[in-house]
């Protein structure tokens, strides 16, 4: 859409100014409406792969591969991958480049009736800004403790140490290293000095100021990292999208080089197909695939919206997640066969710590290699990195979605700025209630309610109901076409249609029927209460499609029929593909605008 505001006319006659009058307030309106827009592809794309490539894969994969049968866990992933996966990456990557709008308003364009998937979207998101980057925190908490000769998690001879404290690697047989109580100092320097954990939510404790100042750093980073939209986001993600790969081969070196990393890999490998039967498994399987591609959380129609011309939204590199959570698997699973090993004790029962694992593993990995130090500060770069990424595109979608709502407020100079701003310092206060000493517990609630599968699922159940039965499939495969050239896989189509709802829709199901109240470490039970204030969190989101369906309705005079009709047409503003018939002029080769044509919703 063109914003550029025409000169000012008096009977056919411009009316001469100033020039340079004239060029000010042409700077002043430019500045006013002008969406940024990526100078190249090659940043388009590295800023998807840093947003679809993030800390899920390093920890969370891993994680939920030991706690779900090892190999068997690939079966339900693939699944998702190719029934709920690419299908939405695609739909939500192709909808931002067809509305060039963010979260909300690219679904008010397309179908004012489910404007509430975008809501519902950016609840996710603005919970997500809370908890997230409390990862980086702690990672930064540990590259700050990399900067000494000897890392303060490789011995046992520190004030946050126990009695029960054991230097494993210093160990041999005839010493009493299976004993019950025997921890690591890697386990005690997590929970002891980082964590400084409580007894459980009922005791928040004081907070850790070392960690909240981690957590401004990590704000003041990611602000500047996204300040000037996608003009320094562009830049930025040249380093942060491929530094942590080289890092990441660096582990997966060292790891299966360590004696007793084959019978890690082994249990990563070997498929426990029972497992298969629990409903958890494959929640966890769709979630895991939900947050590697980023989807249902608007970032990737905030990402597409500033193409201009392109790039095909199918050239984005969307098996990399999974190549990535491929090798950060082996590189754990040879960690934890050695500290197996090591331990003499079962694999599943080494780093029972959740989101701690990367705080756990990875550490007692790099406490094995020369020069340990110089190890540690890359690996917790690494991580910094693969986090700061994910983080400042879930900043940017939810400030593209509000400044898309409001143009004409935040489209000035400094505005988006300062929204930027407003938001980091919001979420940095809402954040320090995670870093008391009971603040674990509080995160845990987040991840496992907040921007949970059930969340994520139920978003996915209507973006695709939407766009495959409302806006209409083969519609959205025409705009598609036009934008890249080509039509996408048709199978695609088909899956926007039956396979993705009808997968997103049986495993909601299963979870609400199967669902367990939440733990920690599978020994701290949660009151009532954190149950309570966890379903809240949940259903916040959830609870924004049908209040707007309801709201919208009501809001409009006439029969139920008409006011369904009025409700699922799109903008007249929104290009229209002309696939019969004569070609009429339009700003764009092979678009329409809908007012020059008769509209048939």
């Amino acid at each position: 859409m063109d914003y550029r505001v025409p000169g000012a006319v008096s009977n056919g006659e411009t009316i001469p100014a100033h020039p340079g009058m004239e060029k000010q307030k042409e700077e002043e309106e430019n500045q006013t409406l002008e969406r940024g827009h990526w100078n190249n592809k090659l940043e388009y794309l590295l800023s998807v792969a840093g947003e679809i490539i993030g800390l899920g894969n390093v920890w969370r994969f891993p994680y939920l591969c030991y706690k779900n049968g090892g190999g068997a866990f690939f079966i339900p992933y693939l699944i998702f991958l190719f029934t709920c996966g690419i299908p939405v990456f695609v739909l939500e990557t192709a909808l931002g480049q067809y509305t060039s709008q963010g979260g909300i308003t690219a679904w008010r364009k397309l179908c004012p009736l489910f404007e509430g998937i975008g809501y519902a979207s950016q609840v996710i998101v603005v919970l997500l800004n809370f908890y997230y980057i409390i990862v980086l925190a702690w990672a930064l908490f540990y590259l700050f403790s990399s900067f000494t000769i000897d890392l303060p998690w490789g011995s046992c001879d520190h004030e946050w140490n126990t009695e029960n404290c054991v230097e494993f690697q210093k160990a041999n047989a005839s010493l009493n290293v299976t004993t019950e109580n025997a921890t690591s100092p890697v386990i005690e320097f997590w929970e002891r000095r980082v964590l400084k954990i409580s007894a459980g939510i009922e005791h928040l404790g004081s907070l850790r100021w070392e960690l909240a100042l981690c957590l401004l750093l990590a704000w003041v980073i990611c602000y500047f990292c996204i300040w000037k939209g996608v003009k320094s986001t562009g830049k930025v993600v040249y380093f942060t999208a491929t530094f942590p790969y080289l890092m990441l081969v660096v582990l997966l070196i060292r790891g299966i080089s360590l004696p007793g990393a084959m019978q890690g890999v082994l249990f990563y490998l070997y498929p426990d197909l029972t497992r298969l039967m629990d409903p958890q498994v494959w929640m966890d399987a769709g979630t895991q695939i939900f947050f590697s591609y980023a989807i249902c959380l608007g970032c990737l129609t905030a990402l597409g919206n500033s193409i201009v011309q392109g790039p095909p939204t199918l050239t984005v590199p969307i098996f990399l997640p999974d190549g990535t959570s491929f090798v950060a698997g082996f590189a754990i699973f040879s960690i934890l066969g050695f500290m197996a090993q090591e331990q003499g004790v079962p694999i599943s029962e080494v780093a029972e710590s959740g989101p701690g694992l990367a705080f756990i593993a990875y550490p007692r990995a790099v406490v094995m290699l020369p020069f340990s130090p110089l190890w540690a500060c890359c690996f917790f770069l690494m991580v910094v990195l693969l986090g700061l990424d994910s983080q400042f595109v879930c900043v940017e979608s939810l400030v593209t979605a509000v400044v898309d709502m409001y143009p004409t407020i935040f489209r000035k100079q400094n505005r988006r700025e300062t929204l930027i701003l407003l938001v980091s310092i919001l979420s940095c206060l809402v954040g320090l209630v995670m870093l008391t000493e009971g603040g674990m517990y509080i995160f845990q609630l987040f991840d496992y309610y907040a921007a949970s599968g059930m969340c994520l699922l139920f978003v996915a159940i209507f973006e695709t109901l939407c766009i495959g039965w409302v806006y209409g499939a083969d519609r959205f495969y025409d705009n598609i076409e036009d934008m890249i050239g080509y039509r996408p896989w048709p199978i695609i189509k088909y899956c926007w249609l039956f396979i993705t709802p009808a997968v997103c829709m049986a495993t909601f199901l299963f979870s609400l029927i199967k669902y367990t109240p939440l733990t920690y470490n599978k020994k701290y039970v949660y009151p009532w209460w954190g149950d309570t204030l966890g379903w809240l969190l949940g259903l916040s989101s959830m609870v924004c499609i049908p209040l707007w369906i309801v709201y919208k309705l009501s809001m409009i005079k006439g029969s139920l029929r008409e006011r369904f009709r009025q409700l699922v047409c799109p903008d007249e503003d929104l290009p229209f593909s002309l696939r019969a018939g004569q070609p009429l002029p339009s700003t764009r080769p092979g678009l329409l605008m809908l007012t020059e044509l008769e509209s048939h919703c």
